[in-house]
């Protein structure tokens, strides 16, 4: 079975960077998984709730539902703080996301690009970090190997891509963003991607300016390929799958 593995901070996320690229691919047959590091606590639209705990609660129904909208096989939010992830423990979300890639054994791995995407968030930021950490670090013997003494194995991922895009926000803090090898042609999803961004409730603020944002960017999604298992030129492709050997 072929599967593909998303790495984002927080709960939307999965629908506004990815949401086209996780049904195209369940579409295809391929397994789809979703790790969100925070359950995103610090978020300035909270909806209804009254409390910090409220809001967590929230969001992760809204997660749930969104990923079950998306048709991903598992979702899954950690309990890592909102808003300071680059302030936490770096070694221990590594380890986390780490042992989360042995178990699912993806071929393929999507996350933002370091800058942080269009957002400039650093919390984007670190969940590219993290999951470039574990790309790397998951397929070492050398690396947590308590997890290997307890029954897990190496895993080589084939393929890491980071999101990227052709316009960034006027209105936030400056990125460079990445150029884009891959360009993935989600025309028929748009309308599902949507959907599933306004399943996350508490932020519908946001949600007119989200669609604004899918007319002005057409019906594709756009990535990097920054690591390989393999050695090979960059080139320019369609389909994030392009190569992978099923295992």
């Amino acid at each position: 079975m072929l599967r593909l593995l998303v790495v984002t901070a927080h709960p939307d996320d999965e629908a506004g960077a990815f949401g086209g690229s996780l049904l195209l691919y369940h579409e295809r047959g391929i397994e789809t998984y979703v790790i969100c590091l925070t359950p995103g606590q610090a978020a300035s639209n909270r909806g209804d709730a009254k409390s910090p705990d409220q809001l967590v609660s929230m969001r992760r129904q809204e997660f749930a539902r969104s990923c079950e909208i998306l048709q991903v096989t598992r979702g899954e939010v950690l309990d890592f703080p909102d808003g300071s992830l680059d302030r936490a423990n770096f070694y221990s979300i590594v380890e986390r996301v780490t042992q989360r890639v042995r178990e699912i054994r993806p071929q393929v791995m999507l996350t933002f690009g370091t800058e942080g995407g269009i957002t400039a968030h650093p919390d984007h930021s670190m969940a590219a970090l993290v999951a470039t950490a574990a790309f790397h670090w998951a397929g070492r013997s050398n690396r947590f190997v308590e997890q290997l003494s307890s029954g897990l194995a190496p895993h080589c991922v084939q393929k890491l891509y980071y999101t990227t895009s052709a316009l960034p926000f006027a209105d936030r803090e400056p990125v460079a963003l990445a150029p884009a090898s891959a360009r993935i042609d989600v025309t028929e999803y748009v309308d599902t991607k949507l959907a599933a961004f306004k399943a996350h409730t508490t932020q519908n603020p946001l949600y007119e300016r989200f669609k604004g944002r899918m007319r002005q960017l057409g019906t594709e999604e756009l990535f990097l390929l920054a690591a390989t298992r393999e050695p090979q030129k960059l080139k320019a492709e369609t389909d994030l799958f392009e190569g992978v050997v099923k295992e």
